[in-house]
């Protein structure tokens, strides 16, 4: 078994009575911690409307952070591509390519990530997620080498081939990628239920394609890392509380761990919580080690990519530390084995 590649997904979440500015600030420095730690990639996630969350500029943030870092893949996970024309998402990250060439990433999602009414102001006139697979293929032709007589280009973009992902939290867009030979993220952080079908229907179905001669998937899930299990259950209350919030129609602010969950929500909210949270691993490093090879004892990932809901920001770069120890931990026992 190989070992997967670790990732990060971010979101930028502001901390409540924080700025937007020091909460990028924030996702600057988690970032570069990252890289030094040998981290794979750094994705930003697109949200709108959503107080608390500060990521929906997702190119912008892109640049940003590949800008401020000098080796770490940078990308969307994903641009959700309902909400923006091919044209300027192949222009946009086409320059991103030029600017960092061989390290941006572009993700695609086929659900607005909002609410209906913000997405019906994002979204262009009579197109939807129905749109997904066509759109798709005019980002692959925009980013791929101009045709002759091609009618649209895309300046800067075209003749870049910036690899194509397709994220998914059910079976759909497992299907494509499989179909058009592209690389899949499955979004286990939020949507855990499927993950086990998702991926197996993505790599029996793979047909190999010009980007991607074998299927690679990504799955992402969320983690508490800290120096014991019960300093990371009180971590995870930070977590416990957004999601929460989110559920009641909430602002989303990050906001500092408590004692005790126990008068904050009732017994159903804590199940729906638990479950949207279900492939949560939390602990330290060996706890999370055992954690993670349970985990992959039944399924083939290439990269795991975590979600890390942490309050305080040094110790959300000290998790990496965690996470990092977790994995070479895991080296040297299959050296060991081998």
């Amino acid at each position: 078994m190989t070992l997967p590649d670790y990732s990060l997904l971010e979101l930028a979440s502001v901390r409540e009575g924080d700025s937007v500015s020091t909460t990028l600030a924030n996702s600057v420095a988690y970032a570069q911690h990252a890289e030094t730690l040998g981290f794979k990639r750094f994705w930003l996630a697109e949200h709108h409307n959503m107080e608390g969350i500060s990521s929906s500029a997702t190119s912008v943030l892109v640049g940003h952070i590949a800008g401020k870092t000098h080796s770490i893949r940078v990308g969307s996970g994903g641009v959700m591509l309902p909400n923006h024309p091919p044209l300027v998402v192949a222009e946009q990250f086409g320059t991103l390519e030029c600017l960092y060439p061989g390290r941006i990433d572009l993700g695609l999602g086929r659900a607005p990530g909002t609410d209906p009414i913000t997405a019906r102001a994002l979204r262009r006139e009579g197109l939807g997620a129905e749109q997904f697979p066509e759109d798709v293929a005019r980002l692959q032709t925009l980013l791929g080498p101009l045709q002759p007589g091609q009618p649209v280009k895309a300046i800067p973009g075209a003749g870049t081939n910036v690899p194509l992902w397709l994220l998914g939290s059910s079976l759909f867009s497992a299907q494509l990628a499989a179909a058009r030979g592209l690389p899949y993220a499955f979004a286990g952080h939020f949507a855990p239920r499927l993950y086990r079908e998702a991926l197996r229907v993505y790599r029996d179905n793979f047909q190999p394609s010009a980007q991607q001669q074998r299927p690679y998937a990504i799955l992402a899930i969320p983690a508490v890392p800290a120096d014991s299990l019960d300093k990371a259950r009180h971590l995870a209350t930070t977590s416990y509380q957004r999601i929460l919030s989110l559920f009641r129609g909430q602002p989303l602010w990050m906001r500092p761990p408590v004692e005790s969950m126990d008068s904050l929500w009732n017994a159903g909210e804590k199940a729906s919580v638990l479950d949207f949270l279900a492939l949560q691993v939390l602990g330290n490093a060996d706890d999370i080690r055992l954690q993670l090879t349970n985990l992959l004892a039944d399924i083939e990932v290439d990269e795991l990519m975590f979600t890390i809901d942490i309050y305080d920001p040094a110790q959300r770069r000290h998790a990496l530390d965690i996470l990092a120890q977790t994995r070479a931990q895991s080296t040297v026992s299959m050296a060991s084995i081998n």
